[in-house]
């Protein structure tokens, strides 16, 4: 993989130069670490894979560079691994309107099956859907594996263990190994994200690569990095990880933050940086959702909600305070600001996902989550990782090498991807 990522640039400049196809692989707008492992990964098995390709494949992150610091937990893993940033295609450095246009865009989605209404035109280039959530609508001519497990990245190392041999090597298995553990809350069955699927994936690639580093210590330095904000500006900080919901004239922030509340709630200049931060980007209101584990593994949640209108904050901490489906069992936490109202959050199995639809109702609008500055209503927010929960939270079985090898030889003999094509 390190040839075949220090070759991109050049080989993306040489087939817009020469009018020669380009495959792109791209994960969504959260650009989290598993959207990113899965676009580089499965870039390099296509490029690896595919017979006599006549595409470039490009793995794209879809960010623009400069958001990339603050996807940290990303940033640790790359660096520890040796890959540069500069060897990097991001979304503000490729104009795939223009690829398309001129018929030389082919594209596969990873971590998402649904284009943001500005990518709409591109929809007729995608070949390929990998992703972890409920399929919302059909792709017809396209093909498509959607799985309900932990992490997207167990279906890339799925597929690439399908694939030729001698294609999987330690770079991508440390980058698929890492990433499936981090999604997975490091296969804790406390946490509800780990399937069988994802359990059986870490073990085959520790089976192939036994110099990976142990689980404990892989998930501790991935989560100790997601959670390092000691380097942003509040911010910064709202925008590492935000989702947006349209409403009745308004727009609504939410963003996961990776900092106790009272600290949060402390933080010098707060006030202005949250009227700066709402005023900028046209939100009328943002809710501040925290997360962290104990030594188990187990979640912690505590929330804020912030508005300068009394009755919009109001209305939105009556929903929250009074939900049922699911109950967030919340309790009152001490806030310094009258414009801000903070809970713990006793239902800690209620994650973002799962409050959206209570502030949607709440609004009294169909808002979904994209990009924080879409003006149109966005297509549905993607899942990420940590923070939200699979679809499956069932235990996981220990498996030994073996048997996982067997499952994957199953796998691919009796069991291909659902697809249509």
């Amino acid at each position: 993989m390190e040839r075949f990522l220090q070759g991109n640039r050049a080989a993306l400049q040489e087939h817009v130069r020469n009018h020669r196809e380009v495959h792109v692989v791209m994960g969504n707008e959260a650009c989290d670490l598993d959207s990113t492992v899965s676009a580089l990964a499965m870039a390099y098995f296509l490029a690896q894979s595919s017979p006599a390709p006549k595409a470039a494949f490009i793995p794209v992150l879809n960010i623009p560079r400069a958001d990339f610091a603050l996807r940290t937990e990303t940033t640790f893993l790359l660096r520890e691994q040796g890959i540069p940033t500069t060897s990097l295609v991001f979304r503000d450095e490729i104009d795939l309107g223009e690829l398309h246009s001129t018929g030389l865009l082919s594209l596969t989605l990873v971590d998402h099956h649904v284009l943001p209404g500005a990518d709409a035109a591109l929809e007729d280039a995608v070949v390929e859907i990998l992703d972890h959530r409920p399929l919302e609508r059909d792709h017809p001519g396209c093909r498509v594996t959607v799985e309900p497990v932990g992490s997207c990245a167990t279906l890339v190392t799925e597929r690439i263990a399908q694939g030729p041999p001698g294609v999987l090597d330690r770079l991508t298995a440390a980058l698929l190994h890492g990433t499936i553990l981090l999604d997975c809350v490091n296969l804790s069955p406390a946490a509800g994200k780990a399937t069988p699927r994802d359990v059986a994936c870490v073990s085959l690639l520790e089976a192939r690569f036994p110099e990976l580093l142990a689980r404990d210590t892989v998930f501790e330095a991935l989560q100790a990095a997601k959670f390092d904000v000691s380097g942003l500006t509040t911010e910064q900080m709202l925008r590492k990880d935000l989702k947006a919901l349209a409403g009745d004239e308004l727009l609504l922030a939410i963003s996961s933050i990776y900092v106790d509340m009272e600290a949060f709630l402390h933080r010098p200049g707060l006030l202005q940086d949250l009227d700066a931060f709402c005023q900028a980007r046209g939100y009328a209101g943002l809710v501040a959702m925290t997360i962290s584990f104990n030594e188990h593994n187990e979640p912690s949640r505590q929330l804020a909600v912030y508005s300068r209108s009394e009755t919009l904050r109001s209305t939105i901490c009556r929903a929250l305070e009074e939900a049922t489906t699911p109950s967030l069992l919340l309790q009152p936490l001490p806030s310094p600001w009258a414009c801000v109202g903070a809970y713990a959050q006793g239902n800690a199995l209620a994650s973002r996902k799962k409050v959206l639809p209570i502030l949607r109702a709440a609004l009294g609008g169909a808002g979904a989550a994209g990009g924080p500055d879409e003006e149109a209503i966005p297509p549905p927010t993607p899942v990420n990782s940590l923070v939200e929960e699979s679809p499956l939270a069932q235990p996981v079985p220990p498996l030994c090498p073996q048997e996982v090898l067997e499952r994957v030889s199953r796998i691919a003999a009796e069991q291909p991807p659902a697809s249509s094509e």
